[in-house]
């Protein structure tokens, strides 16, 4: 099956298989927010992004076993079922240290920028954007037998960068900080999974960065 990225609440989990590891996308809550479970093919072990909404689903999504819950960022609407998520599966939990504190469930693993964290005997690389929040962070897949798959939280988004709210500050950091940690660092064919909605690339953004620096947001 073709892996599309475009889910609806209500609607099913799309599937990627990779060649060590497979992510499958769910859409829940009020906020249309995305989850992403990653699961390693050799050791079945599981870690989950963002317990955002919808507990009953994201536990049928997971089944059984879950080793990890990444909250990307403070904001509640990716960490509204973290708690039931938690009692029901024993998962350890993981958020930027800078955001741990805006977090009602208590972060297990705090983390930096350049840390990496695993999934069975796959590898994530964190990478921390201040902006959205003073604490996002992103994680980073790259796949040993193909392209990057970059997990963007709120930070970046098809059409530009996490909103801001009008705070220039803000908005130059998230900004330089997605151009710095992600654009220069990454190919085009990186694909990138956002907080809310479809699935992008880097390639498919990069051209309209400028865009985004002149309008600023």
């Amino acid at each position: 099956m073709t892996y599309h990225g475009s889910v609806k609440v209500g609607g099913p989990p799309d599937v990627r298989e990779l060649a060590h590891l497979i992510i499958t996308k769910v859409a829940v809550g009020p906020h249309n927010n995305n989850a992403y479970l990653l699961r390693c093919r050799d050791t079945d072990e599981q870690l989950l992004i963002d317990a955002a909404a919808d507990a009953p689903v994201l536990l049928e999504t997971v089944g059984e076993r879950l080793a990890t819950v990444v909250t990307t960022h403070r904001h509640h609407d990716h960490w509204g079922a973290l708690a039931e998520v938690v009692a029901a599966t024993g998962a350890r939990t993981a958020a930027g240290e800078h955001d741990a504190e805006g977090i009602d469930v208590p972060t297990a693993l705090p983390l930096a920028d350049g840390d990496t964290l695993a999934v069975g005997r796959c590898e994530l690389t964190v990478r921390h954007l201040v902006g959205h929040t003073p604490g996002a962070i992103v994680l980073i897949y790259d796949d040993p037998v193909g392209h990057q798959h970059v997990f963007t939280g709120d930070c970046l988004f098809p059409g530009g960068v996490g909103n801001t709210w009008g705070d220039k500050d803000a908005f130059a950091s998230l900004f330089r900080d997605v151009t710095e940690k992600v654009f220069d660092v990454l190919p085009d064919e990186a694909w990138v999974y956002p907080g809310h909605g479809d699935d992008t690339t880097l390639g498919t953004e990069r051209p309209h960065l400028p865009e985004w620096r002149e309008r600023g947001w």
